[in-house]
């Protein structure tokens, strides 16, 4: 069995690879499939960095359709992290199926997306400290109904099953999941993510505060 440390967490990463019209689709109309794929690798680059950056432990990257592909391979000599397959399944399947997984090796997990280029390092210690503290749960939601980021001390298939994933009901079915298990939750302050055009507008102006591209 592996050896689980007590001050450690492990970020995993859901991410698919940014191949020109397969990914973010709703954008196309105003970016073109080329240019929202371009979009799609720089996001995941921006996450990943972020989830370095918080320093809180290992960064597993969760790889859709496949660890294999040029892209992920990139990533993994990149940014050193390891690359893992989200396999098949609904959205659910998939998380419960990284939290069984992350939680073998580490006392905590946190999991995010890649749509969120306002997630910051600061945010993931927040919600990691709130597992530390003694939360079984951390919830990130997003404005759109969605959430950002999940984290777990400990499996709850019940936060994966029956859920209508990528409807705006999404955060509010898990937090009455969380109060009908009777779990200890923490709720950190909403982000929003990219997916539609004038989401665009947005990033263009989170640019400028960076004073640079990315």
């Amino acid at each position: 069995m592996p050896t689980m440390a007590a001050g450690s967490a492990t970020i995993a990463v859901f991410a698919k690879a940014p191949e020109p019209g397969k990914v973010k689709t709703r954008l196309i109309p105003a970016l073109g499939a080329a240019a929202a794929a371009e979009l799609q690798r720089r996001l995941v680059q921006r996450v990943l960095g972020a989830a370095l950056e918080a320093g809180l432990g290992p960064v597993e990257l969760w790889c859709t359709p496949d660890p294999d592909h040029p892209f992920f391979l990139d990533c993994a000599r990149r940014y050193s992290v390891s690359l893992a397959a989200q396999g098949p399944g609904d959205l659910g399947e998939r998380m419960l199926r990284a939290f069984d997984a992350l939680l073998g090796k580490s006392a905590r997990a946190l999991l995010i997306g890649t749509d969120i280029p306002a997630m910051t390092a600061c945010y993931l210690r927040e919600a990691d400290a709130a597992l530390a503290s003694g939360c079984d749960a951390v919830l990130g939601p997003a404005e759109d109904g969605g959430y950002v980021l999940i984290g777990l001390r400990r499996a709850a298939p019940q936060l994966f099953t029956g859920v209508r994933w990528g409807e705006a009901q999404v955060c509010a079915q898990t937090r009455v999941r969380l109060e009908q298990l009777a779990l200890r939750y923490r709720e950190l302050a909403p982000l929003w993510d990219v997916d539609r055009p004038e989401d665009l507008r947005r990033l263009a102006e989170l640019e400028k505060d960076w004073g640079r591209g990315f």
